[in-house]
């Protein structure tokens, strides 16, 4: 019997095509998301098109606090949470000095402490139980550093190095913790951050494709999952040995209108 999915950042992108994914292997859900109309929508059609559970928690996890909330409702409901995909994150452009400080504080509270929070609090529980399954979103962008986005690529960074850590200390519990970095995916992410126009937005992977790539790598799990090969190599292998401010002229420039 597939274990009940918990996905943040459900209503759309790559955390709708995570649920889908799911839900087809037959799966139950647990969706959370803001936008409380496109997951009731995507309740519907993946109860009535799969045969599932599936159930909607319309709430921001952007803090800690508010996704020990979310934790704290959902053990009360009696959900047991068998996997956990942390997919909720946003980036922005701009320079860091420039920036709203409440908006690069926020851009802290989601894609850091959220995910923290929630990979605790039910990673916990997963290893009492001795099993239980983690995927945490991060990016390419977690692999080096990021003018014009400098606080969402060490964001990305944290994702990145907590993941590994966590997988490593939790394989002795039956616990698989997995890092997803994917390059730039087809969704809102580029209107969010403002990178309409960049050259790091001129095409990208289908957040179906990336979704699928992250799963299977999280089932059979992997450690780190990239979803493009050239990228992989490229991540591994050529930038770590470019000078350093090569590298973040060759990002700054990908960003740049």
């Amino acid at each position: 019997m597939t274990a009940t999915a918990l996905i943040t950042g459900a209503s759309s992108g790559i955390g709708a095509a995570f649920a889908r994914y799911h839900a087809a292997k037959g799966g139950d859900l647990v969706l959370v998301a803001r936008r409380e109309d496109a997951l009731e929508q995507l309740k519907t059609e993946l109860e009535a098109k799969h045969g599932i559970k599936v159930h909607v928690f319309a709430q921001d996890v952007g803090s800690g606090e508010a996704a020990q909330a979310l934790y704290d409702e959902i053990t009360k409901a009696g959900i047991e949470v068998g996997i956990l995909i942390n997919n909720a994150g946003f980036g922005g452009r701009g320079n860091h000095i420039e920036r709203e400080l409440s908006s690069e504080q926020a851009m802290v509270d989601l894609n850091i402490m959220s995910l923290m929070t929630l990979t605790r609090l039910f990673g916990h529980d997963m290893a009492q139980r001795g099993k239980g399954y983690i995927l945490n979103v991060g990016s390419t962008a977690g692999f080096m550093p990021g003018p014009s986005q400098a606080v969402y690529f060490a964001t990305k960074a944290f994702v990145n190095s907590y993941s590994q850590a966590l997988n490593e200390e939790l394989k002795p519990n039956g616990v698989k913790v997995t890092v997803l970095a994917p390059g730039y995916v087809e969704t809102e992410f580029a209107k969010v951050a403002d990178l309409e126009g960049t050259q790091l937005t001129r095409s990208g992977a289908t957040p179906e494709s990336v979704a699928k790539i992250g799963y299977d790598a999280m089932m059979a799990g992997k450690l780190v999952a990239i979803n493009e090969k050239a990228l992989d190599f490229s991540l591994n292998w050529v930038i770590p040995l470019l000078p350093r401010r090569a590298v973040l002229k060759m990002v700054s420039k990908m960003q740049a209108k």
